[in-house]
C-alpha cells in the first residue's frame, strides 16, 4: 500500500541544535491548485520549497492552506509563506484566533510572526480534491484547536500530531506534548471508526496502520 494518488509527503529536515528533526508536511491535488497541510517551523520556508520541488511542484502551485493546528511547527512559516505567494488560508477557528494574533499560542507568549486566514470554520468540513473528498474534523487533545484529515475514498488519514509513527509503526500521541492525553485517545477512537486503512504523522511519516492499530492506541491501559 502507498499514499492515495494525488497526496503527496513533504518531509523537511530540520536542524535542531546537535541534532536533526524530520517533520512531515503534505499536499494533495485540486481541480484548483495544491491543498497544503501545515507549512513548518519559522525560517524554514525555503526547505520547504525544496520538499515541494522533489514532490515536483513550486511554492507558486500551491493554492489553499489548512492548517492542522496552532502550534508553531505547522503554522510558524505562515507569515514568509504569505509574503511570497497569493496564498489561501482555512483554520478551525480557535486555530485562527491565534495565527492572526488575536491571542497568544497556547505554549506561551514566544510566538510566531501572526499572518492572515481567510477562511475559519467551526465544527467539521469537506474539501474537494483529487483524491476524493478530504473530511476535516476536529480531534481534541494534542491541543483543543487541533484537526485531523481523512480521505473516505481510499480509507487514508492525514493525523496531523493526534498520532505519531516510529520504527515500530504507528503510535499514540507524545504524551510529553499533548495537553489532554484522555481527550486525545477519545479523538483516537473517533477516528478508528471512519475504517482507517493508512495513516500519515506529521512526526513520523506514512505507516501501512488503521483502525485495527488506533483501537488499540485508544484503548490502551
Amino acid at each position: 500500500m502507498a499514499l492515495p494518488d494525488a497526496v503527496h509527503a513533504l518531509p523537511v529536515t530540520v536542524p535542531r541544535g546537535d541534532t536533526e528533526q524530520t517533520f512531515t508536511l503534505a499536499a494533495v491535488e485540486t481541480a484548483d491548485g495544491l491543498l497544503l497541510f501545515d507549512v513548518g517551523l519559522p525560517g524554514t520556508l525555503d526547505l520547504l520549497e525544496s520538499a515541494l520541488a522533489d514532490a515536483g511542484f513550486a511554492l507558486a502551485d500551491v493554492e489553499t492552506i489548512l492548517l492542522t493546528h496552532q502550534d508553531g511547527d505547522h503554522c510558524g512559516a505562515l507569515a514568509e509563506l504569505r509574503d511570497r505567494t497569493d496564498v489561501f488560508v482555512v483554520a478551525h477557528e480557535p486555530t485562527a484566533r491565534i495565527v492572526d494574533g488575536r491571542e497568544d499560542p497556547r505554549s506561551g507568549p514566544d510566538r510566531y510572526p501572526p499572518a492572515r486566514v481567510d477562511l475559519a470554520f467551526e465544527g467539521s468540513v469537506t474539501l474537494a480534491t483529487e483524491a476524493g473528498p478530504a473530511r476535516v474534523l476536529p480531534t481534541p487533545g494534542h491541543t483543543p484547536d487541533h484537526v485531523s484529515v481523512f480521505f473516505p475514498d481510499s480509507g487514508f488519514l492525514l493525523a496531523g500530531d493526534a498520532l505519531t509513527a516510529d520504527e515500530r509503526g504507528l503510535q499514540p500521541p507524545n504524551e510529553g506534548f499533548t495537553e489532554d492525553l484522555d481527550r486525545a485517545l477519545e479523538s483516537v477512537s473517533t477516528l478508528a471508526a471512519l475504517g482507517v486503512e493508512s495513516t500519515l504523522c506529521f512526526h513520523g511519516g506514512y505507516v501501512e496502520a488503521g483502525s485495527d492499530r488506533l483501537d488499540d492506541i485508544a484503548t490502551r491501559p
